[in-house]
């Protein structure tokens, strides 16, 4: 009795055993008639019966009977040797299941992140790989420091991508500005306030928390206050567009109060930079950091950072050893330095390709009209998402346009909402986080995934989810308020041109 007949037997008939298997019943009749199951279906076949038949012994039947023949090889020897003899060891470590190439769904990214990803960065992305000293890759390592630069509107030489997400970007400018003992003024309204002064106390030094409340802007004069009862303390951090609630400090006059006292500053522009005016020299800010997956509509995994040659002179200064060998200042100056490259680590190439490709994207629209896509896309969904009775968690002159933080309506499951609208309409939104879980949704607009197709789909979707939930709205009052919020928009453009003409003649 062959292995194909033996399985009909212990499930009783072909068409159970072609049930069980998910497969047609044809398939089954194919192997009785062959003799043998082919050798792909081994360990789901041993998994099936539970070893009663075990993937061995489908293997060496199906390669007697049909054995791979390749003229390199002798006569009888399959392509892996003689066929497999005893226990196979290997087999106890493969997976049970069947398991096929990974294909994600098509999703509407509308939450803190990533986003969606523009083709032409798709298409760069999957170019050759090649070497990370090629001296074709070292050219492009130049321009996308060049285009950095741009992105971030400075000439700070050091401007670079890490390899790693924010957070190793985060961890860089702390671990490379901050020795132990030393004072750090940290102001925290959000989740990631909260991870700089984790940041700190793993590099030895001291946090002096300013704390703002959930969904208010840091209020520069707590600042001022917390350096004027430190004046030892040699850096301010703090996040200038917070993901978790959307709102937006300003890291204009923060820097200022901090230089006044002599202390420099650590940014974190992870949601802000490419979304909203990030202007590092005009601000003089001396350390910033971001990633590549938010307003950048990159591929995770990079963290784009820039340093003032201040920070460079102290780094250099140091007479302690920084902790952390990868992020080493001192040491990655040598890879993305203007001078010969030496071997660091193994760059992630093609996602650098991609992020040279996105970052280029937006120097062809230009930096002011990638601000103002923004900026208009969030009058458009605010529009439509008032018109549905929801309110803002942060004030309107703090509202981030690439991260829109609403209330939850009483008595409706947010959960639910997010859960429905990502399997019915594959429109994926944020939740809340910390202490405002369960009570926000987060909507972002964010690089590729702001456009005007997304904002309709999203206040179209979230209407007729809430609609079927019992909430009181009415269907494509949203969607008409968004409407007339582009159309306003337009009106003003068009004046605001044709006065231009006017006073140019």
């Amino acid at each position: 009795m062959n292995c194909v007949e033996r399985l009909v037997q212990i499930f009783g008939s072909q068409a159970e055993l072609a049930r069980r298997l998910s497969v047609d019943r044809a398939v089954v009749s194919n192997w009785i008639k062959v003799g043998y199951i082919p050798a792909r279906w081994a360990m789901e076949v041993e998994h099936l019966t539970a070893g009663e038949l075990s993937a061995v012994e489908v293997l060496n039947e199906a390669a007697a009977r049909k054995p791979l023949k390749l003229k390199s090889r002798p006569e009888g020897e399959g392509s892996f040797g003689m066929p497999l003899q005893g226990n196979d060891i290997m087999n106890q470590y493969a997976p049970h299941k069947r398991i096929f190439s990974f294909h994600p769904p098509q999703r509407t990214l509308m939450g803190p992140g990533p986003t969606e990803i523009h083709p032409r960065v798709l298409t760069t992305m999957s170019q050759p790989a090649i070497g990370y000293l090629d001296p074709v890759f070292v050219e492009m390592m130049e321009e996308l420091k060049t285009l950095l630069r741009y992105a971030y509107q400075t000439k700070n030489a050091l401007t670079f991508p890490i390899s790693g997400p924010g957070s190793v970007g985060m961890e860089y400018c702390f671990v490379n500005m901050v020795a132990p003992g030393d004072k750090v003024i940290v102001c925290r309204n959000g989740v990631f306030g909260g991870r700089m002064i984790e940041n700190v106390e793993r590099c030895g030094g001291v946090p002096i928390v300013v704390e703002e409340s959930w969904g208010d802007a840091i209020d520069p004069q707590k600042v001022e206050d917390a350096l004027k009862k430190n004046p030892d303390a040699r850096v301010v951090a703090f996040v200038h567009a917070e993901t978790s609630t959307g709102c937006q400090s300003d890291a204009k006059t923060l820097t200022q109060i901090a230089h006044k006292h002599d202390a420099m500053v650590i940014v974190d522009a992870v949601t802000s930079l490419g979304g909203t005016p990030v202007l590092v020299d005009e601000w003089g800010i001396d350390a910033i950091y971001s990633a590549s997956q938010k307003c950048l509509s990159c591929t995770p995994g990079l963290s784009p950072v820039s340093f003032s040659e201040r920070v460079v002179d102290r780094v250099k200064a140091r007479k302690d050893k920084i902790k952390s060998w990868f992020m080493d200042m001192n040491l990655l100056l040598g890879y993305w330095g203007a001078s010969t490259r030496t071997y660091h680590h193994t760059a992630p190439t093609n996602s650098l390709f991609a992020l040279h490709e996105a970052l280029l994207l937006i120097r062809e629209e230009g930096i002011e009209n990638c601000w103002a896509r923004h900026h208009r896309h969030h009058l458009a969904l605010k529009a439509g998402l008032e018109a549905m009775g929801l309110k803002y968690l942060v004030k309107e002159q703090y509202q981030l346009p690439q991260m829109n933080a609403v209330m939850c309506p009483e008595g409706v499951d947010e959960a639910a909402v997010r859960r429905t609208l990502l399997d019915e309409f594959g429109l994926e939104i944020g939740a809340g986080l910390g202490p405002l879980a369960g009570k926000i949704w987060r909507f972002g607009l964010m690089g590729y995934s702001c456009r005007a197709d997304n904002v309709m789909l999203c206040l179209s979707a979230l209407g007729s989810v809430m609609s079927d939930m019992g909430v009181a709205v009415h269907v494509g009052d949203a969607e008409a308020a968004a409407h007339a919020a582009y159309a306003s928009q337009h009106v003003r453009a068009a004046q605001a041109k044709k006065k231009a003409v006017s006073k140019a003649a």
